[in-house]
């Protein structure tokens, strides 16, 4: 096995790739943002629940109306249709190739 050529396929998965469409980030990014979102609206309403019990007062009223509104709340901002952003194609300059040094000025022959 070639050792170099391990070498050269290792150091251009480093290199930044570029993007060939200003087309919108794929449907699992945004499923995963959303998931993300609602679970942490929930995670709020959770916290509600216990509090409105245990606290008295104005204060129960706030989590009482948070326990209840939240999840109506969660799942109109989760399902609004996020707008694809326009992106803009960035030309990427070519990797300098290696240059041959200058040529040696020849002795004049007689």
């Amino acid at each position: 096995m070639n050792v170099s050529h391990i070498h050269r396929h290792s150091a251009r998965r480093d290199a930044p790739v570029q993007s060939v469409t200003t087309a919108a980030a794929g449907r699992s990014h945004d499923l995963r943002s959303r998931q993300r979102r609602y679970l942490w609206m929930m995670g709020i309403r959770v916290v509600c629940l216990p509090l409105a019990v245990v606290t008295t007062g104005w204060l129960r009223l706030i989590f009482i109306i948070g326990a209840v509104v939240l999840p109506y709340v969660a799942v109109v901002i989760v399902n609004a249709a996020s707008r694809p952003s326009h992106g803009v194609i960035d030309t990427v300059p070519p990797p300098e190739r290696p240059e041959l040094p200058p040529a040696m000025p020849q002795p004049e022959q007689k």
